[in-house]
């Protein structure tokens, strides 16, 4: 086997991994807000005139905006604190790292005997 995920992380210092956690979880936080608007405005349009689901959605796109500005700010406090600290966490926060991190793993695992197989084939 061998390409195990301990394997790969022990390629990493533990502050990078905590630097890629701490990055990788304010991007999921923030994804995750953004898709419970959209959720939350679809109810809303779903809704029929519905008063109960109206507030219901409504409640959703408040809490997922509300999600938003914590993750917002965490990503401020969290820059801040992590520069008086040592860890340079914003610079993780970067979507093309995120893919690439993603992309290793899943190359690393799919030499194990997983994964499908292959990625978009064409259909010509």
């Amino acid at each position: 086997m061998g390409n195990s995920i301990i394997d790969s992380a022990s390629n990493y210092d533990v502050l990078d991994i905590v630097n890629k956690g701490i990055a990788y979880a304010i991007i999921a936080a923030g994804l995750l807000s953004v898709v419970f608007i959209f959720v939350g405005g679809f109810s809303f349009i779903l809704s029929g005139g519905n008063e109960e689901k109206i507030k219901g959605a409504v409640g959703t796109i408040r809490y997922a905006i509300i999600g938003l500005i914590i993750t917002i700010l965490a990503v401020v406090i969290v820059g801040t604190v992590g520069r008086l600290i040592g860890l340079d966490i914003i610079r993780y926060i970067n979507f093309n790292e995120v893919i690439s991190n993603i992309q290793d793993l899943t190359s690393s695992f799919q030499g194990q005997g997983g994964g499908s197989g292959g990625g978009i084939s064409s259909l010509d």
